[in-house]
């Protein structure tokens, strides 16, 4: 008799697996509980809340928060509507080098991100553009871009084109098929996309450095902080907070992608 249980091997390997990935993210949260405000002592030597009341007091946390989400909120807004655009060029249209366009609209987020930095820097100095929240703001949307284009996208291939014809035939416009037709179908994945892209902003780093200027998002923050530690646990109570902002909007984008694999219309 067949059975769909995993062998024990398996589960202790996928156990093992998990517990490598995530038990340095639980020592995170135990160090931002310690007494211990220098050094990171195993076990710690006592357990207190009072840096997340030391945390809540520092001007500069909120500053740099403050910073991340705007830049995070303002990037998603700009990679929603060129991913969507871009995303409905190549899935609904067929014309002479689409998939190179293809190719080059998802190229940012497979370069090392050091790559796209230096290249960003590069172009920001020969345009004479001074490094400001907006040289932020466009060099988080060049990835944030395909993430919401590699949803969107998905989501555009799965939907049958009768549908669009139906509702052109029956007189409707562009628009108000866009509306009523093409956008309820794709309304999760640009959802979930816009998560991904808040959440990959949000915690960016390495574009940051080369396109902030003097300006600290809070994963700069807390580069900083990690180099010229003034209170240690601060630190760790912001990393949970980072990983906090950006499991949630991960989470959120699983759910709302689940169950996606039928093609709307199909057989209709």
């Amino acid at each position: 008799m067949h059975s769909d249980r995993a062998p024990m091997g398996l589960k202790i390997a996928a156990g093992a697996g998990l517990a490598f990935m995530h038990l340095p993210l639980i020592l995170i949260f135990v160090y931002a509980f310690t007494t211990e405000e220098k050094s990171y002592q195993w076990p710690p030597p006592g357990l207190t809340l009072k840096w997340f009341a030391v945390t809540w007091g520092r001007a500069d946390v909120w500053e740099a928060l403050s910073l991340s989400l705007r830049v995070a909120a303002i990037s998603t807004a700009i990679a929603l509507v060129l991913g969507t655009l871009c995303a409905a060029a190549v899935s609904r249209s067929k014309f002479f080098g689409r998939e190179a366009i293809s190719l080059m609209v998802i190229l940012p987020i497979a370069l090392p991100g050091i790559i796209t930095g230096i290249s960003l820097r590069a172009a920001f100095n020969l345009a004479d553009i001074p490094f400001s929240f907006w040289t932020i703001v466009l060099g988080h949307a060049t990835f944030c871009v395909v993430v919401v284009y590699n949803n969107a996208v998905a989501r555009f291939r799965r939907i049958s084109g009768s549908l669009i014809e139906a509702s052109l035939d029956l007189g409707a416009d562009s628009f108000q098929t866009f509306r009523h037709v093409i956008l309820p179908n794709i309304a999760t994945a640009l959802l979930a996309g816009g998560m991904l892209a808040f959440a990959l902003s949000f915690d960016e780093v390495i574009v940051t450095t080369f396109t902030a200027g003097q300006q600290q998002t809070l994963p700069i923050w807390m580069l900083e902080e990690l180099v010229r530690p003034r209170q240690r646990p601060v630190t760790n109570v912001v990393a949970m907070v980072v990983v906090l902002v950006t499991f949630l909007p991960i989470l959120g984008a699983y759910y709302l992608t689940r169950g996606t694999e039928s093609v709307a219309g199909q057989g209709k």
